[in-house]
């Protein structure tokens, strides 16, 4: 956790059994060094992830006092934007931008769904099925 981080600073949650998730975000840490800080959701108090375990299953979420503000692809071009380097924050100023943003949300969910294929990926980091 960042030292300047409270309880009332906006908080990035990612789904802690997903390895591929957690390599993620550990290379973002590294190399981008947010201010924000990010958890996962598993190690954050219950009431506070009780209202989006649905989400959380399948994005990251970017969370203020227990309200969704942002997910996926926008919660991420948040957190990139908290860097001190210029070029991360530049690149959170583009996602942001209407098509780019677009496609970045595709691009997401593309992710999301295959994570479990992905390098450092594991069964583990599968989604949950739909039921029908």
């Amino acid at each position: 956790m960042e030292d300047s981080a409270t309880a009332q600073d906006p908080i990035l949650v990612f789904d802690g059994d997903c390895a591929f998730c957690q390599a993620a975000i550990r290379q973002i840490r590294a190399r981008a060094r947010p201010r924000m800080f990010a958890a996962s959701w598993q190690s954050l108090p219950e009431p506070l992830v009780r209202p989006h375990l649905q989400r959380l299953d399948r994005e990251v979420l970017l969370l203020d006092q227990g309200s969704a503000l942002r997910g996926g692809s926008a919660a991420l071009a948040s957190y990139l934007g908290t860097s001190p380097a210029r070029c991360y924050r530049g690149m959170a100023l583009c996602l942001r931008l209407p098509v780019v943003s677009l496609l970045a949300r595709q691009i997401y969910r593309w992710v999301a769904v295959n994570r479990h294929r992905m390098p450092t990926g594991t069964a583990a980091c599968a989604l949950p099925r739909p039921h029908h």
